[in-house]
């Protein structure tokens, strides 16, 4: 074989993931297994649903990434966890945040008793680049979110249950990340409102190329705006595929899109390991 003729074979492996996630099993209080074998991965640049019932292990998976299990008695007992490559277990939160991945909680976590904008600029509290680049991307946030630049004086306490998720949003986008975790960002949200947001989310994925892993029970949602999906039951993955692929698929459109087909079962009579060894079939 020529070898000059071998250097013309162009390079074609797929980019590494920004995150990946790798068989992990995560036990609280010594004895609980939540996570029993859980794998996924999320690509650079791209945004990723992890979908389930309450209580599926969603929140579970995204504190494991982000370390916040410890607070919890919780702990990863196998597999790993790599971000950019590196295995991060044994990172502290505050240490995975200088690197570029941060979580927004559930529920709208706000300091109640500070601005707007003070809690805004919490999230720059890792950084070392300056006051005027820190302005620069106060000022980014506010394009993206213009009614927080409206609300900007105010008490975050004082502010609408959307108006905090904003919040929550933007002082995570302060840290300059290269990747959010973020867990139900929908709820208790009017429709209306949660589209604006969604369509926020997007736009920071397409035009600051943030990676996102989106913890999500509004399925319907949370595939139109995805690019791939993972699906949790009792703390391990029973379904993955392309978003556009997953919308499409009877068992997702049944069970979690509430479209049932022309033989609709009823959900009394249904038996769960049916459904379960279905999707692993």
């Amino acid at each position: 074989m020529n070898p000059s003729a071998a250097k013309e074979i162009p390079d074609t492996a797929p980019e590494k993931a920004i995150l990946s996630v790798n068989n992990i099993e995560v036990i609280y209080n010594h004895v609980i297994l939540v996570l029993k074998g859980v794998s996924l991965e999320v690509p650079k640049g791209g945004i990723v649903a992890l979908l389930g019932a309450n209580g599926a292990g969603k929140t579970t998976t995204l504190k494991a990434v982000s370390n916040l299990l410890h607070s919890e008695r919780g702990e990863v007992t196998k597999g790993s966890i790599e971000f950019e490559g590196d295995e991060v277990n044994d990172m502290t939160p505050n240490d995975l945040v200088r690197r570029g991945c941060i979580q927004v909680m559930e529920g709208r976590h706000c300091f109640e008793h500070l601005t707007v904008e003070e809690n805004l600029l919490t999230g720059a509290y890792t950084r070392n680049d300056g006051y005027g680049a820190i302005r620069a991307d106060l000022d980014l946030v506010y394009t993206y979110f213009p009614r927080l630049k409206e609300r900007r004086k105010s008490l975050a306490g004082y502010t609408s249950g959307g108006e905090q998720q904003m919040t929550a949003i933007g002082r995570a986008l302060m840290s300059k990340p290269k990747m959010i975790l973020l867990d139900e960002p929908s709820m208790g949200l009017a429709p209306q409102l949660v589209e604006e947001i969604f369509e926020i989310i997007r736009a920071l994925n397409e035009n600051e190329g943030v990676s996102l892993l989106l913890a999500e029970q509004n399925t319907n949602i949370a595939l139109k705006y995805a690019d791939f999906g993972y699906i949790l039951e009792s703390g391990r993955v029973v379904l993955d595929g392309e978003a556009a692929i997953l919308r499409e698929n009877e068992d997702v459109k049944e069970f979690y899109l509430g479209v049932a087909g022309e033989n609709r079962k009823s959900f009394r009579d249904f038996k769960h390991y049916k459904r379960r060894k279905r999707w692993l079939a």
